[in-house]
C-alpha cells in the first residue's frame, strides 16, 4: 500500500511527499473484530466467530448442534446466541464498514486533471492543468485521527451490543425454565381442584353437599384451569423469545431445557464500592468521555481550517500550434472577506459544551442505574431466601400436620385438598421469586458494563478504579 502511494507521489513530484506518505492508511487483518472477540473471552468466557463465508457458517452450525445435543444450560444458550444471532453478526459487519471509512479518510486526495482545446481562427490552443487539494492534505492527519477515534467508538458499541445480547439471552433462559416449572406446578393445582370438584359433584348428587359448597369447589377448578392456560401461554412466549435470541429455527427450536433453575446462593454478593467499580468499568461512561475529547479535537480542527476552506495547488501547461508553450503553477485560495468562520467556531464550541454535559449526565445516570440494579438484586435475594427458608418449609409442615389430622379423621378431604392447593401455589411463588433473583443478577451484571445505545469505548474498560473519586464524571 505504501509503495503504491510513494509511486504516485513520485509521479506527481510534489515536495510534500513525506507528509502524504504518512496519510496512506491500510486495512487491519481482522477488520476491528479482535477487540470484540477478546471482550467476549475476558468478560463472558465465550467465543465469537465472524461469519464471512460458508465455511464460517458451517463451523457455527456444528458448534450449535453440539450445544443443543444436551439439555440447554444458561451458558450454552449464551454461547449459541453469540455465535448464531444474525443481528449480532450484522453489527460485526458495521466494524468493516467503519474501518473502510477510516481508511478512506486517510487516503490521499486525488488530483484533478483538466484538458482544454480552444480555437481562435486558424490558431489552436491546448491547455493541460493538474490541480491538487492542498487544504485536504493539510487537514489529512487531523481528519484521520477523528475517524480513528470514531472507529474505537464503534468497536465499543459492538462490544456493548454483544454483552447486551448475552444478558438478554441469560434472562430469557431463566424465564423459560421458570415458566416450565410453573406449568408443572399449576397442573398439579388443577389436578387437586378437579379432584375436589368431582368429589363435590358426587356428594351433591347424594344430598351431602349443598349448591353453595359445590359451586365453591367448581370455582376453584375454573380458576386453576385459567391459571394453567396463562402459564402455558407464558411458557410458549418465553421459549420463543429464547429461540429468537439464539437465532434458532426448524428442528433446532426443539431444544430441551433443564427441569429447574439453579439453587439460590447461600449469600448474596456484597459490593460496598459498587459505584466506584462501575465508574471504572462502564463502557458508556468511558465512551462519553471519549466523545467529549473527540469534540474538542474537532474544535481544534475547525479553528485550524477556518481561513483555509479552499486551497489548491495547480501545475499548468499550455501549448499553441504557433509559438512556444507556456508552463507555470497556480494557487487558489478562498479569501475570508465575507465569512471569517466565526459561526463555525461558535457552533463547534456549543457542540463541545453539549458533549461535556452529556458526559456528566451519563456518569450521573450510570451511578443511579447501578445503585438501582444492586438494590433490586439484594431485594430479590431476600424475597427468594424468605420463600426458601420460611414460607415453603412452613407450608410443608402445615401439609404434613393436616395429613395427620386427616388420617385421624379430624378434618375432611376437602380441607386436605384445599391445603394442597395452597402449598403448591406457594412453591410456584418460590419459583417466581428465584427467577426474579437470577434476572436481577443478570441486570446487575449488565448495569456494571453499560447501557446499550450510548457512545462507548473499549479502552476505558480497564481504567483504574481511582478514576471514580472525583465528581459525577470521574
Amino acid at each position: 500500500m505504501k509503495a503504491k502511494c510513494a509511486q504516485a507521489l513520485r509521479r506527481l513530484a510534489l515536495p510534500t511527499g513525506a507528509l502524504l506518505l504518512a496519510g496512506c492508511t491500510a486495512f487491519s487483518p481482522d477488520g476491528g473484530f479482535a477487540p470484540v472477540q477478546q471482550a467476549a473471552r475476558d468478560r463472558l468466557g465465550k467465543e465469537l466467530v465472524l461469519a464471512r463465508s460458508e465455511a464460517d457458517l458451517d463451523t457455527i452450525d456444528k458448534r450449535v448442534a453440539e450445544l443443543l445435543a444436551q439439555p440447554l444450560s444458561a451458558d450454552a444458550a449464551v454461547q449459541i446466541a453469540l455465535l448464531n444471532n444474525r443481528g449480532l453478526q450484522a453489527s460485526f459487519q458495521q466494524l468493516g464498514l467503519t474501518e473502510a471509512e477510516v481508511v478512506q479518510s486517510g487516503r490521499l486526495p486525488n488530483p484533478a486533471f483538466v484538458f482544454g482545446r480552444k480555437t481562435r481562427g486558424d490558431e489552436v490552443e491546448l491547455e493541460y492543468f493538474l490541480a491538487f487539494n492542498i487544504a485536504r492534505l493539510i487537514a489529512l492527519p487531523l481528519i484521520n485521527e477523528v475517524e480513528a477515534r470514531r472507529f474505537e467508538q464503534v468497536k465499543g458499541a459492538t462490544v456493548l451490543a454483544m454483552l447486551g445480547l448475552a444478558a438478554d439471552t441469560r434472562k430469557a433462559w431463566i424465564a423459560a425454565v421458570a415458566a416450565d416449572e410453573s406449568v408443572r406446578y399449576m397442573r398439579q393445582v388443577l389436578e387437586a381442584a378437579e379432584a375436589s370438584a368431582e368429589l363435590a359433584r358426587r356428594m351433591a348428587a347424594v344430598g351431602n353437599f349443598n349448591a353453595l359448597q359445590r359451586a365453591r369447589e367448581q370455582s376453584f377448578q375454573a380458576d386453576a384451569a385459567l391459571n394453567v392456560a396463562r402459564a402455558v401461554n407464558a411458557q410458549r412466549a418465553t421459549r420463543e423469545r429464547l429461540t429468537r435470541l439464539m437465532g434458532l429455527w426448524g428442528q433446532q427450536a426443539k431444544f430441551t431445557l433443564p427441569e429447574r433453575l439453579p439453587a439460590l446462593p447461600d449469600e448474596p454478593t456484597d459490593q460496598p464500592n459498587i459505584e466506584r467499580t462501575a465508574m471504572a468499568k462502564r463502557l458508556d461512561v468511558q465512551g462519553a468521555k471519549l466523545a467529549a475529547e473527540q469534540t474538542a479535537k474537532n474544535l481544534n480542527l475547525t479553528k485550524t481550517t477556518r481561513f483555509v476552506n479552499l486551497l489548491e495547488l495547480g501545475l499548468s501547461r499550455k501549448t499553441f500550434n504557433e509559438g512556444p508553450s507556456e508552463r507555470g503553477w497556480e494557487i487558489a485560495i478562498e479569501l475570508p472577506i465575507f465569512d471569517w468562520g466565526d459561526a463555525r467556531i461558535a457552533q463547534a464550541e456549543a457542540i463541545y459544551m453539549q458533549s461535556l454535559h452529556r458526559a456528566a449526565e451519563t456518569a450521573v445516570n450510570a451511578r443511579s442505574e447501578v445503585r438501582e440494579a444492586y438494590g433490586g438484586y439484594r431485594a430479590a435475594y431476600e424475597i427468594a431466601r424468605q420463600y426458601r427458608d420460611q414460607i415453603v418449609p412452613l407450608r410443608q409442615q402445615i401439609a404434613e400436620q393436616n395429613l395427620l389430622r386427616y388420617n385421624g379423621m379430624l378434618i375432611g378431604v376437602f380441607e386436605l385438598l384445599a391445603d394442597a392447593r395452597v402449598q403448591i401455589t406457594s412453591v410456584n411463588s418460590a419459583i417466581e421469586a428465584l427467577r426474579d433473583f437470577w434476572i436481577a443478577q443478570a441486570d446487575l451484571e449488565m448495569a456494571m458494563v453499560g447501557k446499550p445505545g450510548a457512545p462507548i469505548a473499549i479502552a476505558g474498560a480497564a481504567a483504574p478504579a481511582a478514576a471514580a473519586d472525583g465528581g459525577p464524571g470521574h
